[in-house]
């Protein structure tokens, strides 16, 4: 609904609204303190429910005063985003849905209704419908707003979670004295390309290693913009002083990076992670010796 219109509908009910909201503030809060909005996020002490539903209601009474009650762009919102946005994280953490954080903001509209009644004994039935009006929309306006902020903070988790799960799934191991390695099992994106990169390349500095090898025995297939992902990390790790070697090369995945030209010819490949490590150790001057049938060592 455009601001004029707004205004024109909501104007002087909307500051009557305000006065209201400002004038039993404390009471508002006390009452909210106890719904679930608000209980199921401050568990350890009451006096900050009561302290962060003040907050609340200040704002809904600037965006009352401002005449924008349907608009949740209004500037007093903008106050009270940041702690919607740790509540709506809070009740994403405590597997709360949509829906049921949307209940809980519906009930905050009674006590405040109730309140307003209170307040205004003797106003006259129309008017006081008008003033019960308002501040309904207004309370929608904040249920949207909340809702914007829980969801937008849901996805943010989601993110981190997934990120961390990447961590998770691609770790470093260290095979030797300079030597580490990362083996990589399933499907490679973009996303956990970048991962892989900036965790090869922080094991390389903590272990001072000389060479890194990427093993992708467990990798069903890449695409032309993880291959090349791979490819700037074999070069990263070059200029982090780290010789970075690719083993198990599935023949689909030779098949397309041959099919989309690019070239490896700079890159050492090897078939396994056993040969990748054996020539690590071969540069390091420490050749594998294999027991012969008799029960003599060779190389």
């Amino acid at each position: 609904m455009p601001e004029h219109e707004t205004v024109g509908q909501y104007g002087s009910a909307a500051r009557e609204v305000g006065a209201f909201l400002d004038r039993r503030r404390e009471q508002i809060a006390q009452r909210w303190a106890d719904e679930a909005l608000f209980r199921t996020v401050f568990t350890v002490s009451r006096d900050e429910a009561v302290e962060a539903c003040r907050t609340v209601v200040d704002a809904l009474a600037r965006v009352a005063e401002s005449e924008r009650v349907t608009d949740p762009e209004a500037g007093g919102f903008i106050v009270v985003r940041e702690q919607l946005a740790r509540m709506g994280a809070a009740h994403s953490r405590r597997g709360r849905t949509a829906s049921q954080v949307s209940s809980d903001v519906d009930a905050l509209r009674p006590p405040a209704v109730d309140l307003l009644v209170a307040d205004l004994p003797d106003a006259p039935a129309d008017l006081l419908r008008e003033y019960t009006n308002t501040l309904t929309v207004l309370m929608g306006t904040l249920r949207l707003v909340v809702m914007e902020t829980a969801l937008s903070e849901g996805q943010n988790l989601i993110d981190r979670q997934r990120l961390q799960l990447m961590e998770v799934v691609t770790p470093v191991i260290k095979l030797w004295d300079g030597i580490v390695a990362v083996p990589l099992i399933g499907t490679l994106d973009s996303a956990r390309s970048q991962v892989v990169m900036e965790t090869l390349l922080e094991a390389v500095i903590d272990q001072q290693a000389r060479f890194a090898i990427l093993d992708i025995t467990g990798v069903p297939t890449v695409d032309s913009l993880v291959a090349q992902h791979l490819m700037k990390t074999v070069a990263a790790a070059r200029l982090m002083g780290a010789e970075c070697v690719v083993s198990g090369i599935r023949p689909a995945i030779a098949q397309t990076i041959v099919h989309l030209g690019l070239d490896l010819g700079t890159v050492i490949t090897r078939a396994s992670l056993a040969d990748a490590l054996a020539h690590a150790l071969h540069q390091l001057g420490a050749d594998i010796v294999r027991p012969a049938p008799g029960g003599v060592g060779h190389r």
